[in-house]
């Protein structure tokens, strides 16, 4: 966690309208704050793949301010995409090493990186293996893997796991609280699901769309690394309830005023 009052990242009264006339976002006020797992829960079309654009820089506000209090560079920010996006002629650490060799870096100089990161994953029994000997999670994993490599101060994660099964989906979320609480990377993670958020988040920004601006704030005041005694917990069942009621308030808003 940086030594910082201010936020990584704020949106103020922040606008995004595209070319096609189409209204992202109106009136978004957003804070990103250092160490947190901040998650955008709301339905589609709420604009909060947006927002992950918009702090990597792929685009740009209409309107209002988005301010990051940090050196703004492509190692300072890792992605993760729904699709895992990997090379297919690749291997598992040819497709992890990739940032590293787009920074000028040699293949040995860049090894002991890639060993940590593909380590991190739980990949390093398939450092030689091509994406299509990996299963989807272990796909996923790679794709975290090339995300952390350069060890970024913010991850930006979008429904990394929303094409997984269910048990796969438990186990990539226990392992994504553990890296985090080991490196102290904040997240900012985008998901449709009220229980995926609860489980992870230290906080959620619940979103409403028509235009896309959040809606409700919740704190997770739980400890983290989370398991599965706090999945079946009563606090955790409470802390789904009040998500989702935060989460049908928004889309009914959404719906008024569509």
């Amino acid at each position: 966690m940086l030594p910082m009052t201010k936020p990584l990242v704020s949106f103020r009264n922040a606008g995004k309208v595209y070319e096609t006339g189409t209204v992202a976002l109106a009136g978004l006020n957003l804070d990103v704050r250092a160490g947190e797992f901040l998650t955008l829960l709301g339905p589609s079309g709420c604009g909060k793949s947006t927002v992950l654009r918009l702090i990597a820089g792929l685009d740009e506000v209409t309107s209002g301010s988005l301010t990051r209090n940090f050196p703004f560079e492509c190692a300072s920010i890792g992605f993760v995409f729904q699709d895992p996006t990997l090379m297919p002629w690749a291997s598992v650490f040819d497709n992890v090493f990739l940032p590293l060799r787009l920074r000028g870096l040699s293949r040995r100089d860049a090894a002991p990186q890639v060993e940590k990161a593909l380590a991190f994953a739980g990949l390093s029994a398939f450092t030689s293996a091509y994406p299509r000997e990996l299963s989807g999670g272990m796909r996923m994993r790679c794709s975290i893997a090339r995300a952390l490599v350069q060890r970024p101060l913010l991850l930006l994660m979008d429904e990394p796991f929303a094409a997984l099964d269910e048990i796969t989906r438990f186990k990539l979320n226990d392992d994504l609280l553990r890296l985090q609480c080991e490196l102290g990377t904040t997240i900012v993670f985008v998901t449709h699901s009220v229980f995926e958020s609860v489980f992870l988040s230290t906080r959620i920004a619940v979103m409403a769309a028509r235009p896309g601006r959040v809606t409700a704030d919740i704190l997770i005041k739980e400890p983290s690394p989370r398991g599965m005694e706090f999945r079946t917990s009563p606090v955790y069942a409470r802390y789904c309830a009040k998500a989702s009621l935060a989460l049908q308030a928004a889309m009914e808003r959404a719906g008024d005023e569509a």
